[in-house]
């Protein structure tokens, strides 16, 4: 008698066990990614250029933009909706004024007018959209093993995220003792940029994802997610010329810095404006 209540018992353990396993290993679309997914956040690899670094970004799927209120969040961050996002890489830092010379043959930030910052390692600036894609496009001919382009406006979000889904992606604080862990904005540092890299990354490895330059995504911008593609694609649906900005710059506040966070600019403009690349293996 005694053994078989102690059969029973083991056997409900067991039982119970599995399920909690099977639980675990479903994953939630409106969370971070699994596991298998997540180990692969982090790898780094090399770039054509002396300085350039790409760190993989796992598949997942992600919930984009903010609930509108006048407390938090803003018209064209709404409709909140799911996106799923292919596994791609993207640089560690924003493109910089070395790089760009590497390519381009000339640095746009050193101009005398204006002091915000020139160097090697400072992230280049007063490029345009169409700027960035005269750059692109003579990176594909220097490599040819990847397509390198911009990302798109939820790929960034993604991996600016990590996983989160909170206001920032270190959390919810906005208090300037935590955000200067992170990013550069006016009130912390100089009217200006500064070198890449200098702040702690988020969790995938990505420094400067808030603050520094605005960042060119490849979308067109809409005032708001209303059809917006689900499947993490450029939205390239409109003839406007505005182009979608992200990561806010060396504001005189942390408003720009929260993840979700939207601005544009027409795809000609420039000023407090640079970028960073994604990239695919053919």
């Amino acid at each position: 008698m005694i053994i078989s209540v102690l059969m029973q018992s083991l056997i409900l353990i067991i039982s119970s066990s599995l399920s909690l396993l099977v639980i675990q290993a479903q994953h939630d679309p409106h969370g971070p990614p699994p596991a298998e997914s997540a180990s692969e956040a982090g790898r780094v690899s090399a770039g054509p250029l002396d300085g350039m670094e790409f760190v993989t970004i796992p598949s997942g799927s992600f919930i984009m933009g903010s609930p509108f209120s006048k407390e938090s969040g803003r018209p064209d961050e709404s409709p909140r909706h799911t996106v799923h996002i292919n596994s791609f890489q993207l640089m560690t830092t924003e493109v910089t004024q070395g790089m760009w010379e590497e390519v381009m043959g000339s640095n746009p930030s050193d101009n005398p007018d204006y002091d915000y910052g020139v160097g090697n390692n400072y992230p280049v600036y007063f490029v345009s959209w169409n700027d960035c894609q005269g750059f692109i496009d003579n990176l594909n001919e220097i490599d040819s093993n990847y397509t390198y382009r911009l990302p798109s406006e939820s790929e960034w979000e993604y991996a600016c995220r990590a996983g989160t889904a909170t206001r920032f992606y270190w959390g919810d604080s906005d208090s300037d003792s935590v955000i200067v862990q992170y990013c550069w904005y006016s009130p912390i540092s100089r009217v200006g940029f500064n070198p890449v890299g200098g702040k702690k990354p988020n969790s995938w490895g990505l420094y400067d994802i808030s603050g520094n330059v605005w960042e060119w995504c490849q979308d067109r911008y809409h005032d708001s997610y209303d059809g917006v593609p689900a499947d993490g694609s450029a939205w390239e649906s409109s003839e406007t010329s505005r182009r979608v900005l992200r990561g806010g710059t060396f504001a005189p506040n942390s408003r720009p810095c929260p993840s979700a966070f939207r601005s544009y600019f027409s795809a000609d403009d420039r000023f407090s404006t640079g970028f960073r690349l994604a990239r695919s293996a053919h």
